[in-house]
């Protein structure tokens, strides 16, 4: 399970300005390849109609999120639930007013090259995205667009260097309003879209 970083708050702020946009009413959210839950609990904390659920297929990682969701005291509003982000949605797991997910993005070649503050601490399923790094962006976004509610935004943490293509592959599986966010260094951290018109 990945180590939360200063990083994956642009990922929280997006789905934050999203849902003060829309106005929407306890929405459902989803913090896919969840990891710790940082990104769900901490959407969790801000909007205390939502309820959230928090996915990973790592026996690891679900027992950490389980922990933090009874630490935070938000068993009423958030649950935990094994699944295979790449295999897409189960039956009847419903829709999602946001798809929020931190997947593992660094290209296989890179891992051992990683500081060691990532190397030694991360477990590898944790941070292997394939040879480009990009092969959980191919698998969730076309097998979970359909998972997404009306007016619902799916946003992705990216590696440095990733956001333009992953922003070009929500345009080609028919998403609208297609953008990237940047971290406190300039980086483009987070490509989000849906029907979603932000404000400039």
């Amino acid at each position: 399970m990945l180590i939360p970083r200063v990083d994956t708050e642009v990922l929280v702020d997006v789905a934050l300005e999203h849902f003060r946009e829309r106005e929407a009413e306890a929405p459902r959210v989803l913090d896919l390849c969840a990891g710790s839950g940082c990104v769900g609990l901490a959407v969790a904390a801000h909007l205390p109609e939502a309820r959230v659920v928090l996915a990973d297929n790592a026996p690891g990682a679900l027992y950490v999120s389980r922990r933090n969701v009874l630490k935070n005291n938000m068993l009423r509003r958030v649950s935990v639930m094994e699944l295979d982000a790449l295999a897409g949605p189960p039956l009847l797991i419903g829709a999602f007013d946001a798809i929020l997910c931190n997947p593992p993005y660094i290209p296989t070649r890179e891992i051992e090259g990683l500081d060691d503050s990532v190397r030694l601490y991360e477990p590898f399923s944790a941070l292997d995205g394939g040879e480009d790094g990009l092969d959980f962006y191919r698998a969730i976004i076309p097998k979970w667009k359909d998972a997404l509610s009306e007016g619902g935004l799916m946003a992705f943490e990216c590696g440095a260097g990733q956001a333009p293509d992953v922003a070009e592959m929500l345009r080609r599986n028919g998403f609208e309003a297609v953008r990237a966010f940047k971290d406190t260094l300039g980086i483009e951290r987070v490509a989000a879209a849906g029907i979603w018109r932000p404000s400039e």
